[in-house]
């Protein structure tokens, strides 16, 4: 029986490479926020959360950390806008790869989602992403050039933590993912959401700052809102090309998600949620795709691999509830 199970789930245990960094498996813990952070800080409690789900996983992706003050989701975030924190992501790190699992830090600005901050949200334009949520300042040149500078000063310190990748949140209602949704995005500049040149635009300028700044060997990984769920919203159609731009731009992984719908996708009860985005990612990039959502057992995970719809599994929810996900497969 053991053979079998070995058998069954070769694909999932395959090893693969994100630019040169190699993984010992498809399997991926993928970024859930605790909100459990200390001052912006992992504290003991959050790095054996980590650390417990690291044993037999390719890799894990830390809850979203606020690249400034600004554009923090809530209070007990992570950060990573200061240069004092990086001590204790180095515990963090050290700890992952001791269980001999690749990590990676998720940058993130919450744009108009933002919350408990001492200012007024900004975002691409005055649109409030609820009816009960305050409206955002409209971002002028001097705040884009700002964001940028902290995306890029962001992703130094994951580097400089030991971290062996960064990804950059473009997903989930926040301020990357309200640049690409034309829902959200009623500008008339250079970032336009009136086409889809203008709607990539920051995110591409973005990771070309970030490549520039941590060197042509370090793993570059975006996560993507792909399609919003809504009328009026991003297109399915978009993501072949969206997706070529980000690679050519500097990214070595794509991480396909939703986008204003946030994580779930309505009405979706099967596993791989994001399946259908991923694919058509998938079907025009030669870097590997993730895909996460609904995926329960590790025969669901292999059943997404077999057909070809993404390279690497998210299992969130599970691996939540049991911290041996992985460890099981084995």
């Amino acid at each position: 029986m053991n053979m079998d199970i070995k058998e069954e789930f070769a694909l999932l245990k395959k090893s693969i490479t994100v630019n040169k960094l190699p993984l010992r498996n498809r399997i991926v813990m993928p970024p859930m926020a605790t909100g459990k952070a200390i001052e912006g800080a992992p504290d003991e409690d959050m790095i054996a959360h980590y650390e417990a789900r690291a044993k037999a996983t390719g890799l894990i992706i830390v809850e979203h950390e606020y690249v400034s003050c600004d554009g923090r989701a809530n209070k007990n975030q992570l950060s990573m806008a200061d240069d004092a924190l990086i001590p204790y992501y180095k515990k963090l790190t050290d700890a992952v790869h001791k269980c001999g699992a690749a990590i990676f830090a998720q940058i993130n600005h919450a744009g108009a989602a933002a919350k408990d901050i001492d200012c007024r949200p900004i975002a691409p334009s005055n649109v409030s992403l609820t009816e009960d949520s305050e409206a955002p300042a409209e971002m002028t040149s001097e705040d884009i050039i700002r964001v940028k500078a902290d995306f890029v000063k962001a992703a130094l310190r994951v580097q400089k933590s030991g971290f062996d990748g960064v990804e950059i949140h473009a997903a989930h209602a926040y301020l990357l993912n309200q640049f690409y949704s034309p829902i959200t995005n009623h500008r008339n500049d250079e970032y336009t959401g009136k086409s889809l040149a203008g709607r990539i635009r920051l995110q591409c300028e973005i990771i070309k700052e970030v490549r520039a700044a941590v060197g042509a060997d370090y793993p570059v990984a975006i996560r993507f809102g792909a399609f919003d769920y809504r009328e009026g919203g991003s297109l399915r159609e978009d993501i072949p090309q969206v997706c070529k731009s980000f690679v050519e731009a500097g990214v070595d992984l794509i991480d396909i998600s939703g986008g204003l719908n946030r994580y779930t996708v309505p009405g979706n009860s099967s596993y791989g949620w994001f399946s259908d985005l991923s694919r058509l990612a998938k079907s025009a990039v030669g870097v590997p795709v993730i895909v996460t959502g609904g995926v329960t057992i590790a025969s669901e995970a292999e059943d997404i691999l077999e057909r070809g719809d993404a390279d690497m599994i998210g299992v969130g929810r599970m691996m939540i509830k049991n911290p041996a996900w992985a460890e099981n497969i084995y």
